[in-house]
Parts: C-alpha cells; structure tokens; sequence
C-alpha cells in the first residue's frame, strides 16, 4: 500500500480505465466503479458531517461508519473479495434501534432541513440510497456479496433518524424540532379549523 500512494499521478488512467484491487484493469465507467465512488463520496460527506458540532456518541458511531466503508469500499474493489461483516450490519440495526428509540413518532414528513448538522446527515442519507441503487446495478451483472447492500439499506435509514437527533441536539442554535412538509391536505385540515381552535 505505501508503495501505491507514492505516486498519487500514475496517468495509467489517461486511456479511460482504471486498476481494481486484484490488478485487472475496467472502464471508468464500469458498474463497479460507479458503486466505488458512490461510496467513496459517501465516506467524504461524513467526513464534513464530522467537522460539525456533534454529541460525543454521534461523532464516535461515525467515526466507526468511516472505517466500515472503506471496508466496504475494498470489497467491492476485489471482485470475490469479502471484507465488510455481517456484524458491522448488525451495528448498525443496534444504532437505528437505540436512536430512534429517543424520537418522537412522525404524524408527516419532514424536510431535509433544520440544523447545518441535520441537512449534512440528510445528504449523506441521499448519497446512501445512490450508493444501495450501484451495488444494487452491479449485482444484477456481478456477483456481490449481501452485507455491503444492507449495510447501505441500513445506514440510509440511520442517516435519517441521527438527521432527527441532531436537530433536536440543537448544537448551533437553530434547531430543536424536525422541519414538517406542509402538505396539501395538512394546509387543508388547518384552513377547515374553526378560528380559535387548538
């Protein structure tokens, strides 16, 4: 590995391919890579999520995500390969299930919005669901294993619930609730309310 970050500008990819982990080289193009970079950029949004204010525990369990996918990253780099557990989805469920626990109920939906620490989460949510939709697109021509889809499954759903803890955390000061969709039905059922109701 060190000998393969001395040089950062090989120009080996100038003819539009570009080297897996097991040295065959494919376009840049190719499924694989389009999930590779999908998660790369995933890893990279978390890592501006990790330059925010952020509660001790959040900030640890992230760390910990970083780490796993670039795990996740070198599976899907080494057709074959198997390097992200089952466990580290099994962390993940136990992170959803503990969060989520903290939350109130959604009566609607909320927007990707309320606190800088929230929206970023709520990025790398989205970039979660491309990243599940690639490995989704390679595994219908490649053989994949099934932890790097469901680690993705369920990070995107954890993105959104820490989204929803962080605007309650509140730590830049213009939080403290989710930001609810105000829908045409809602606008409806409050125009219909009789002046003075609660």
């Amino acid at each position: 590995m060190a000998n393969r970050l001395s040089q950062i500008a090989t120009r080996t990819g100038d003819d539009g391919t570009t080297g897996l982990g097991d040295g065959q080289r494919v376009p840049k193009d190719h499924l694989r890579i389009a999930a590779m970079g999908d998660v790369d950029e995933l890893n990279s949004q978390l890592g501006v999520l990790l330059a925010e204010p952020l509660p001790d525990d959040i900030r640890e369990l992230l760390i910990t995500i970083q780490h796993e996918l670039f795990n996740l990253g070198g599976e899907l780099s080494i057709p074959g390969y198997e390097l992200l557990k089952a466990d580290a989805v099994l962390r993940l469920d136990q992170a959803l299930a503990h969060y989520n626990a903290q939350l109130p109920r959604l009566a609607e939906f909320i927007l990707p919005a309320g606190t800088r620490s929230a929206a970023i989460a709520h990025v790398a949510r989205t970039i979660a669901r491309r990243a599940e939709r690639a490995v989704v697109a390679l595994a219908a021509i490649e053989a994949v294993n099934t932890a790097p889809r469901q680690y993705l499954n369920r990070l995107s759903d954890l993105l959104f619930v820490l989204a929803r803890v962080l605007n309650r955390a509140n730590l830049d000061g213009l939080g403290g609730d989710d930001v609810y969709w105000h829908s045409e039905r809602l606008l409806k059922a409050n125009q219909a309310e009789p002046d003075g109701a609660a």
